[in-house]
C-alpha cells in the first residue's frame, strides 16, 4: 500500500471519529429543544442552517482559491497567508470536512430540530388534526427553501471571493496557532509529493 492510500485511510478514519463526536455533541441540541420555548427552537434551527451555509462557502472557496497570491502576502508577512497556502494545498481534505462532515451534520440536525419545533408549536397553540400537518409541511418547506437559497447565494459568493474567504480563514487559523498552539493543516504536503515525484523520475533515468 503506497503512502497516498495510507494518508487517505488515516484521513477517513479521522473523519469517522470526528463525525461521531460532532453528531453526538450537536444532537444534544434537539434534547434541549424539547424543554425550550418554540421561538428559541426556531432560532436554533436558523442557526444550524446558517452554520451549514457558512461551512459550505468555506469548502467551495478552498477548492476555487489560487495559491499564488498568498505567496506574495506571505513575503510581506501578512498574518494568515501561510495558513491560507496550507488550506489550498489541502483543499480536498478541507472541503471534505466543511461540505461533507459539517454540511451533512447540519442538514440532518436541522431536520430533527424542525420536527421538535413543530411539535412545540402544535402543543403550545393547541393545534390538532389537519392543522398540525399543515404546520409541519410549512415549517419543513421554509427550512428547505432557506437552506437551498442560502447555499445558492453562498456558492456564488465563494467562487467570486475565494481567495479573500480563505485568507480570512487563514487569519483565524493563525490566531489558533499563535494563541492556543493548535495547527490544523501544514503546507508541506505538496512539496513532499513533488520531492517523491522527482526521486521517481531520477530513478527511472538511471
Amino acid at each position: 500500500m503506497n503512502s497516498a492510500w495510507r494518508d487517505t485511510l488515516r484521513w477517513a478514519a479521522f473523519i469517522f471519529v470526528v463525525t461521531i463526536f460532532l453528531s453526538g455533541a450537536f444532537n444534544t441540541s434537539t434534547i434541549v429543544l424539547d424543554r425550550a420555548p418554540w421561538w428559541l427552537g426556531v432560532l436554533t434551527v436558523m442557526g444550524i442552517v446558517l452554520v451549514g451555509i457558512i461551512f459550505d462557502i468555506m469548502g467551495l472557496a478552498a477548492a476555487a482559491a489560487r495559491e499564488t497570491p498568498y505567496h506574495a502576502m506571505a513575503a510581506e508577512r501578512i498574518h494568515g497567508a501561510k495558513q491560507a497556502i496550507a488550506i489550498v494545498r489541502n483543499a480536498e481534505k478541507f472541503s471534505n470536512f466543511c461540505n461533507d462532515v459539517i454540511g451533512d451534520i447540519a442538514g440532518v440536525l436541522s431536520g430533527a430540530a424542525t420536527a421538535v419545533v413543530v411539535a412545540g408549536i402544535v402543543q403550545s397553540g393547541g393545534i390538532g388534526g389537519f392543522g398540525s400537518e399543515v404546520v409541519a409541511i410549512l415549517a419543513t418547506a421554509l427550512v428547505a427553501a432557506f437552506t437551498v437559497s442560502g447555499k445558492a447565494l453562498g456558492k456564488a459568493y465563494a467562487i467570486r471571493n475565494a481567495n479573500l474567504i480563505i485568507l480570512r480563514v487563514g487569519k483565524f487559523f493563525y490566531w489558533l496557532d499563535h494563541t492556543f498552539h493548535i495547527r490544523l493543516f501544514t503546507g508541506n504536503d505538496k512539496k513532499k509529493s513533488r520531492k517523491r515525484g522527482g526521486k521517481r523520475v531520477a530513478g527511472q533515468r538511471k
